[in-house]
């Protein structure tokens, strides 16, 4: 997996529907042990609620999934909820939806778009990116050679995560995983092979907030 959408930070929002609160919290998570955490978080501060219904996806490649009506009928509080998520295939992200029940029963598809809209909600409230992963790459060249560097990166797309001044100029890249050959071949042909290239074993994953690069280890 080369790139997947996920919640940078979660945000929380509600509905109502005859009476019904539902309560949306969205939080970023990547174990389920941190899931069981926040359900009993969750419930301990809603103790008196009806019900707190959760759906959660994670790994990059979304490999775990699951999703809990927590008492409402079979099929109508978890999985919309789990839907919400997976159609905007977003990964390592928990929902909880907890219901204040106001007196009126909304029967089943009035539960499903209830707990739907609420979802989605809480998404909106949300700060959702998008993950690449990635490697960094250092280059080294003389003066000469670093418009051609920055050409290059920007061309690429390739984020400039440092430069260093020294008796030559060092470039610190952020560069995505399919590209990684590509800007070796750029950078070799626009300094007529005079940069010395090291590329880290290790792969990353990074993505643009707010004009930032923020790099996360997955």
């Amino acid at each position: 997996m080369t790139a997947y959408d996920t919640v940078y930070t979660g945000g929380s929002d509600e509905i109502v529907e005859k009476k019904s609160r539902f309560i949306a919290q969205v939080f970023p998570v990547k174990t389920e042990e941190e899931v069981t955490q926040i359900l009993e978080a969750t419930r301990k501060k809603y103790w008196d609620a009806r019900h707190n219904c959760y759906a959660f996806v994670l790994g990059a490649d979304g490999a775990i999934s699951r999703c809990s009506d927590d008492g409402e009928p079979s099929g109508t509080a978890g999985r919309p909820i789990l839907e919400v998520l997976t159609k905007r295939e977003l990964k390592n992200v928990l929902v909880i939806v907890t219901r204040y029940f106001g007196g009126t029963l909304l029967g089943t598809g009035g539960l499903v778009r209830a707990y739907s809209q609420a979802t989605q909600a809480g998404l909106m409230a949300s700060c959702i990116i998008t993950k690449q992963a990635g490697y960094r790459m250092t280059v080294d060249t003389d003066y000469n050679g670093i418009g051609k560097l920055q050409y290059v990166a920007a061309q690429l797309e390739a984020a400039v995560l440092d430069t260093l001044y020294t008796d030559k100029v060092q470039m610190v890249l952020l560069v995505p995983c399919g590209l990684t050959e590509k800007v070796r071949k750029e950078v070799t042909e626009a300094t007529f092979g005079q940069a010395v290239i090291t590329q880290e074993k290790d792969e990353v994953y990074f993505a643009e907030i707010e004009k930032k690069v923020v790099i996360f280890d997955c």
